[in-house]
């Protein structure tokens, strides 16, 4: 049922005064080079005065400058170390293969006896002859031969040591993904290649689920055809409501967020997906609208943080897109647009989605180099947290720009992996949106992936993308000030 103007009134009323919303993540507020912001002293944070510098309460916000890495590739704050999990063509799975390359999502999951499981995305496209260490083609567990990407699954004991082997192989491109309550992984492909195309014999564009702790269950991989085919990359699904929701990363035109309703009496659990029909549930794109009831074409029209709008959900005619593809089956007016639609994160009873940035010249609204939108499912609201201004000068080490990959931190706030146009950063932003560097790719130009703590909070996992080297940093984690 529509949200009417009378019932979105009253929502965004409630959402726009959530700056002092409660919970692991609050509301955020401001970022580098903010657009519009009424905070002049985090307006600044993000040029080097706001840095780490701040203190509240006797606290001081961050971890300090970074240091760079005698070692050439990550530099960190003082009291933090990092070690590599796994590199690309240096490190090996159980089966003697080099691990594969192009490491993207990442989640971590609790192992036997201390131990940490990480099921580790890896985004090769187009033919495998193209990459020199694709996923192996492990017997039981390939989709599709002729595609290159899948998943790892990496389990670090406590001692240090580090076991790696194939979860899925023979899929396109696997991007964010995300996890599940119940403790497995969804990994979805960027690519929408049907057979025949680049070499493909089978169609892509679907989530798969893999199972870090039962190999077994990844056994003959089933595309779960319900949640739709296009170029998928982030996935969470509602612990409380059982609803998938899904961003695309697409252009021309623009991808869309997307929710999937389960059918009637379905109830989530290990195996439970790959059970559904192809047109089980119902997969929608959602619609937004301003505060006046006016429809709004494109996320990047927001222009100031707190921007709250409603959201309604419009069904998608084809979810196979079998002819023409998803996001380009509403006429004008139909639904909403982002760029770069991204990483996602489940938490607050509500998804964090990432929208990397805009350009004028590709989008209707003002430029930006990223948003963090939270979507509210109870109140049917989706409010701007984070909105990064244009970075000028992104081969300086300064401000941030390009968000992807994001979690939800144990110790205040959420962590944010950069995919941007120049020097490659994670960084923290607090509840007030504040931000301070994590770390810092001294190694290449890659960007970061892959950004998720262990269970226990100790350990921040990441990636850099290429080659692929998956690194484990620790030190001195403090909770972080709110404002």
């Amino acid at each position: 049922m529509p949200l009417n103007r009378r019932e979105f009134t009253k929502q965004s009323a409630v959402a726009g005064a959530g700056l002092a919303l409660t919970g692991v993540v609050g509301a955020l507020a401001t970022a580098p080079e903010a657009l519009a912001s009424d905070e002049p002293e985090a307006y600044g944070a993000g040029r080097g005065e706001g840095r780490g510098q701040g203190h509240e309460h006797g606290h001081a916000l961050g971890y300090g400058p970074l240091v760079a890495d005698p070692e050439g590739i990550l530099a960190l704050p003082a009291g933090f170390s990092y070690r590599v999990v796994t590199h690309s063509g240096v490190t090996r799975l159980e089966s003697g293969e080099f691990t594969p390359s192009n490491h993207d999502g990442t989640a971590a999951f609790a192992g036997p006896r201390g131990a940490t499981y990480l099921v580790n995305n890896h985004e090769l496209y187009g033919p495998r002859a193209n990459w020199p260490h694709p996923v192996p083609l492990t017997e039981g567990l390939v989709y599709d031969p002729a595609a290159p990407g899948g998943c790892t699954v990496v389990e670090v004991h406590r001692d240090g040591t580090v076991a790696e082997w194939v979860g899925l192989a023979g899929t396109s491109t696997n991007c964010a993904g995300g996890s599940t309550a119940w403790g497995t992984w969804l990994t979805g492909e960027e690519n929408s290649d049907l057979a025949g195309v680049n070499g493909m014999t089978k169609d892509h564009g679907y989530i798969f689920e893999v199972d870090p702790r039962d190999r077994r269950a990844n056994l003959a991989p089933k595309p779960i055809k319900a949640f739709g085919r296009y170029d998928h990359e982030a996935v969470v699904i509602d612990p409380k409501r059982g609803h998938a929701y899904l961003t695309e990363d697409a252009a021309l035109p623009f991808g869309l967020f997307f929710r999937w309703t389960p059918p009637k009496g379905f109830e989530h659990g290990r195996g439970k997906l790959r059970t559904l029909a192809d047109d089980a549930g119902v997969l929608q794109a959602f619609k937004c609208t301003d505060s006046g009831g006016r429809f709004v074409d494109d996320l990047s029209r927001a222009t100031r943080i707190g921007t709250v709008y409603g959201v309604d959900w419009v069904d998608v005619p084809d979810r196979d897109a079998r002819t023409v593809p998803v996001r380009k089956q509403f006429g004008p007016g139909r639904i909403t647009r982002g760029c770069k639609l991204e990483g996602m994160w489940w938490a607050d009873g509500g998804a964090y989605v990432v929208s990397s940035f805009a350009r004028t010249e590709w989008t209707p609204g003002p430029s930006h180099d990223g948003q963090v939108w939270f979507y509210d499912p109870r109140r049917r609201t989706l409010t701007l947290k984070v909105l990064l201004g244009v970075n000028e000068t992104p081969g300086e080490d300064g401000a941030y720009d390009g968000p992807d990959n994001i979690t939800v931190s144990p110790y205040g706030g959420i962590v944010i992996a950069e995919d941007g146009r120049g020097v490659q950063h994670l960084f923290g932003a607090t509840d007030s949106g504040r931000t301070y560097p994590i770390a810092r790719n001294d190694f290449n130009d890659s960007e970061f992936t892959g950004v998720c703590f262990s269970p226990d909070g100790e350990t921040l996992f990441a990636n850099l993308q290429t080659p692929g080297i998956m690194v484990a940093i620790t030190g001195p984690w403090r909770r972080q000030p709110r404002r």
